[in-house]
């Protein structure tokens, strides 16, 4: 059997920021943090599916915000080339 989180903030350590309220670069940092954490071991079960759960949250905002940057950098392109052909 599983038991999975699923309310609001799920994953997210007390006190820290919601991931999308914050920058890619802090995100990135954060979640780098966690990583290093993790990697060290000695956090007990409960504080590492937590960290696991806030590392997923960062991770995703940061696909959110890499995507956003890749379609701004494709419309920049498309006008560039409009541009060129007219």
């Amino acid at each position: 059997m599983t038991t999975e989180n699923h309310s609001p903030g799920a994953g997210q350590e007390p006190g820290s920021p919601a991931p999308d309220s914050l920058g890619y670069e802090e995100a990135r940092e954060q979640l780098a943090a966690i990583v290093a954490r993790l990697e060290a071991g000695g956090a007990s079960l409960e504080e590492s599916l937590a960290l696991w759960e806030r590392g997923e949250a960062l991770a995703k905002q940061c696909e959110e915000w890499l995507e956003g940057a890749r379609r701004r950098l494709a419309s920049a392109k498309e006008t560039a080339n409009s541009d060129e052909d007219s």
